[in-house]
């Protein structure tokens, strides 16, 4: 298990952004590192933890809970097979483009040693918006993108550090449970009812994202029996 590349993207203009700047950092190139990657802050303040990696709107993206953003190889190889076009590391907007580890099968809580220093932990998977269908130029992509359940991960910076280019990924800690990134995607998109087994993350998982659990449960509470 090992990086392949470390990516970080600049803002640029797009019309496909709803951020009130019209910037979007999603555009991310592989780069020679080392790159540091430490806690940026919560959401709404803190950016990317990745150096020199912008993030354009920091209502909806950002911050502790998102600070790292992976995703494997194994799957864009899988999409490259699907969309028949090349997908080279960092299109999809990932921070870290790995090889050997499942993440769509990683435990939320689940951290990682990532090179000599930096300890990263499984915080949550990405869910797709206009601004990633826009850019990649794909039709109908947030829809086909969220049915193929490869979302790849966010992580939360445990212990800052340096990352590059073919450093080992070595899993240091697994929660006692069974909350995967694919079962946390499916039930903050498609599968609502399983909103509930979330709450076993505990702090692993992003106070908005609890916030949401909660919400669901209160309206659940109040619907009118069957």
């Amino acid at each position: 298990m090992h990086v392949i590349s470390v990516n970080v993207g600049r803002a640029a203009p797009s019309e496909h952004t709803d951020s009130p700047s019209g910037l979007t950092g999603i555009g991310k190139r592989p780069v020679a590192g080392p790159v540091r990657v430490a806690a940026p802050g919560p959401r709404g303040v803190g950016g990317s933890g990745v150096e020199g990696d912008a993030v354009g709107d920091l209502r909806h993206h950002g911050g502790d809970h998102q600070a790292v953003y992976a995703y494997a190889r194994e799957d864009l190889d899988w999409w490259e097979a699907e969309l028949a076009r090349e997908l080279p590391g960092g299109i999809f907007g990932e921070n870290l483009t790995t090889s050997g580890i499942d993440l769509t099968g990683a435990l939320i809580g689940e951290r990682w040693r990532v090179g000599a220093e930096a300890v990263l932990e499984v915080a949550s998977a990405r869910i797709p918006c206009r601004t990633f269908q826009g850019v990649l130029g794909e039709r109908a992509w947030v829809k086909r993108y969220t049915g193929a359940v490869r979302p790849g991960a966010y992580l939360r910076v445990v212990r800052e550090g340096r990352i590059s280019p073919g450093d080992p990924i070595e899993v240091v800690g697994r929660p006692d449970h069974d909350l995967t990134v694919g079962l946390w995607f499916r039930a903050f998109t498609t599968e609502r009812e399983l909103l509930p087994r979330t709450l076993a993350a505990g702090a692993a998982m992003a106070p908005e994202a609890h916030e949401k659990v909660r919400a669901y449960l209160r309206r659940q509470a109040a619907a009118p029996a069957k």
